[in-house]
């Protein structure tokens, strides 16, 4: 029975290609270093061999086809020819590599803390789902694997790297997406899933393209934080959600008209209530005044808002003396030119004339017209020297 085990395994050896065990694979390293000259190597045709010597690779055959491995027609073989067997014997490591897309690859873990945006809270976010994956250059893909000192010769050991890879690169989509602008709240909503997952994948891209690899899409992405921050969060967003609305508000000009009158009409309601049992006068006074300054605010503002076709206030004017025009306050009419009566002039009986009076409102007397030099030019109200004559007035 031994002998015939031996003859079994020696043809074996005559004939390589990926053991059956290791068909979903991504890559499969071949148990022997030794190879036979003349030995068939069959390829899948969604599969390349890549040969290693020394940490490089010396070259590649495939995809779908049956090779002799013959130095005469491969010729990167010869490099990987054993002197001392008279060069029967290849040395180098082989590893089959498949080419096609790998789907549902699990992945998940902690990314560690993720400040959010808009309340800067620190919450532990994780990440959990699958993946798919696809080599797109086989060479590449290897060197990083065993030709720049990692050592990852099989297919769990390379997944583990890339499920590291891949989590690394996540965090930092995450962190740049909450520069972004992007809330922890939409992150982690199910409704902005897809346009994670592609950020994710823009960010992954450049650093997996070193290594030959492409992530070509991602199933059951879910990025999540824990109950006790997720209620924190909420809770904190609707507190600066009701700041905002409280500002909006506290800008709007009807509402701070509304607001001031609501605030008078209570201090009017107040000194009301605070005259009870002193008098009902006291009572009608505090509302009167409540009402009156809240009144008057409102006029303000809407003074200050005028609506749609309403007149601005005009400016105040008083009549001439000399023409009867209407004439903006000042010391000379603006229709004729003539000096205006002085603000406060008296009649003789001592009553205030008001500026324009033609008459007293009290002993019915004629107003007194503007003050004149001896030489019969008008003077104008508080002028000290006559303007033609020079001489002082009187």
């Amino acid at each position: 029975m031994g002998i015939f085990s031996s003859i079994a395994n020696e043809a074996k050896r005559n004939f390589i290609a990926r053991s059956d065990e290791a068909r979903q694979d991504i890559i499969y390293r071949y148990p022997e270093k030794n190879i036979r000259m003349l030995t068939q190597l069959t390829c899948q045709p969604d599969e390349m061999a890549i040969f290693v010597k020394d940490g490089k690779v010396a070259g590649h055959l495939g995809p779908g086809g049956t090779y002799s491995l013959d130095a005469k027609n491969i010729p990167f073989l010869s490099a990987l020819l054993e002197k001392v067997t008279d060069g029967n014997l290849f040395v180098a490591e082989l590893y089959f590599v498949s080419t096609r897309e790998v789907p549902s690859i699990k992945f998940g873990g902690p990314l560690g803390s993720v400040t959010d945006s808009v309340t800067q809270m620190m919450c532990e976010a994780m990440v959990y789902g699958d993946f798919s994956v696809k080599v797109t250059d086989a060479e590449k893909l290897i060197f990083g694997m065993v030709g720049s000192g990692k050592q990852l010769q099989t297919n769990n050991a390379f997944l583990d790297w890339f499920k590291g890879i891949l989590m690394k690169y996540m965090s930092d989509a995450v962190g740049e997406l909450g520069e972004k602008g992007w809330s922890l709240n939409k992150m982690i909503s199910p409704h902005f899933k897809l346009e994670l997952q592609e950020a994710v994948l823009q960010q992954i891209k450049d650093e997996i393209d070193r290594y030959g690899i492409q992530v070509v899409q991602f199933g059951n992405f879910v990025l999540s934080i824990t109950d006790e921050d997720k209620a924190e969060l909420n809770k904190r967003n609707m507190a600066i959600a009701d700041d905002q609305r409280r500002m909006a508000l506290a800008q709007n000009p009807a509402y701070m008209a509304v607001a001031q009158a609501e605030m008078l009409r209570g201090a009017g309601t107040g000194m009301a209530k605070g005259g009870e049992g002193a008098s009902g006068a006291l009572g009608g006074m505090g509302m009167g005044m409540g009402f009156g300054m809240a009144n008057m605010f409102a006029q303000q503002q809407m003074m200050q808002q005028p609506m749609g076709g309403q007149p601005a206030a005009q400016p105040q004017t008083m009549p001439c003396g000399s023409c009867g025009q209407q004439t903006p306050p000042g010391k000379f009419c603006s229709s004729c030119g003539k000096p205006l009566a002085a603000a406060g002039s008296k009649c003789e009986c001592g009553t205030d004339l008001a500026p324009g009076a033609k008459f007293c409102p009290n002993c019915g007397k004629p107003a007194a017209g503007p003050k004149k030099c001896e030489c019969g030019t008008e003077l104008a109200p508080g002028a000290k020297f006559c303007p033609n004559c020079g001489k002082a007035a009187g």
